[in-house]
């Protein structure tokens, strides 16, 4: 997983509440698609006509957002199912932080696992960056949301998932850290209770 420790980019608003995992990944293209491959089926039911061209009026179509690394977002950000495939579409169009006033529960673990830093701010901030530059700086290690000509705001994560962003690690890459500790315990218990060994 890539470390997240700052992140500087174009922050694309789509503010809009109730944005379910179907719209950001159709559950048609999970099916043979590699992870690396999803990027291009973000938001495909917006992003995209039913022939296949560009929506001109959706925003990541838009020649200001199309290489946004930051996405604003309403209420309820990623509620419906539980996809693992939208935080991996979302991460292979490009994108690192998503900054909404709440997100679908299993969505906002899902994103921790893959990289991707959901940001929780109260709508009214929400709605100020959006007014704002649409340039922003993201600053996990100071939990900051930054933008020019405005006071940073401040957010909350869990300390243990911002430890778990900034080195990079998911839940197996937090286990295989314990190595030693695993494989001695593993050889005391032989000892212990050789039976569960055999």
């Amino acid at each position: 997983m890539e470390k997240f420790n700052t992140h500087s980019g174009i922050a694309a608003p789509l503010y809009q509440a109730n944005i379910n995992t179907d719209v950001i990944i159709p559950i048609k293209r999970l099916v043979g698609t590699a992870r690396d491959g999803l990027g291009r089926y973000a938001f495909e039911p917006w992003r995209f006509h039913d022939d296949g061209s560009e929506n001109p009026e959706f925003v990541l179509n838009q020649a200001d957002y199309r290489n946004a690394s930051i996405l604003i977002a309403g209420a309820n950000f990623g509620c419906g199912s539980s996809r693992e495939g939208a935080v991996w579409a979302l991460a292979d169009f490009g994108f690192r932080c998503v900054i909404a006033p709440s997100f679908g529960g299993i969505f906002y673990g899902n994103c921790l696992q893959s990289g991707l830093l959901p940001v929780v701010l109260p709508e009214d901030q929400v709605r100020r960056l959006i007014a704002g530059s649409n340039f922003l700086n993201i600053d996990l290690e100071a939990r900051l949301v930054i933008s020019k000509g405005a006071a940073p705001l401040p957010f909350e994560i869990d300390d243990a998932r911002r430890t778990k962003l900034m080195q990079g690690l998911d839940d197996i890459g937090m286990t295989l850290r314990r190595g030693a500790e695993i494989t001695d315990f593993q050889d005391r218990d032989r000892q212990v209770r050789p039976w569960i060994w055999q």
